[in-house]
């Protein structure tokens, strides 16, 4: 987590220079020269998960600004399957979604074509790999870094978990 210390940005290999700021499960914030600010809070009163860098899943309390504007954020329960743990958004006419696809990282699609994949362990280090051929906007960049840092990505598969359970449960 951010303890308010200047970081050196992240090298995006199609929209150069992106920051990414935590402010503890409070606030989050992206920015860059290239891409549109976004803002992502947690009410306060919210209890705060741990697991979970922005603190919470519930939509109620959280607040999405990108460029100023209000988006619309949609986060799955985040329950066994990777697809639980999918995080979507609404915004200037787009649906965005970021979903596990692997163990280490998310897939990020607009409107269902996919654009890239994130790797993030919910904190400010987060890796953008683009699809090639694929046209991206700046705000697919933003909200990507964004969701990734908030949520973190990846997931494991529903079978490993069950095998962990199990594991875990016996002597």
């Amino acid at each position: 987590m951010n303890d308010n210390v200047d970081r050196a940005p992240i090298e995006d290999t199609r929209f150069g220079g992106i920051t990414v700021r935590q402010d503890g499960q409070d606030r989050l914030q992206v920015e860059g020269e290239a891409i549109p600010r976004v803002v992502l809070e947690r009410d306060p009163a919210a209890e705060a998960d741990p697991h979970i860098a922005i603190g919470t899943r519930d939509p109620a309390a959280l607040r999405l600004r990108i460029d100023g504007r209000e988006a619309e954020l949609r986060p799955g329960k985040g329950r066994l399957s990777r697809r639980s743990y999918r995080v979507d958004v609404r915004y200037d006419g787009a649906d965005y979604r970021l979903v596990p696809d692997s163990v280490p990282s998310s897939r990020l699609t607009r409107d269902g074509v996919h654009l890239g994949d994130f790797s993030c362990d919910g904190d400010e280090t987060v890796i953008a790999e683009w699809q090639e051929g694929v046209q991206t906007r700046p705000a697919d960049a933003a909200i990507g870094y964004a969701l990734a840092s908030a949520f973190g990505t990846g997931g494991q598969p529903m079978w490993m978990m069950i095998v962990d359970g199990v594991t875990d449960a016996l002597p």
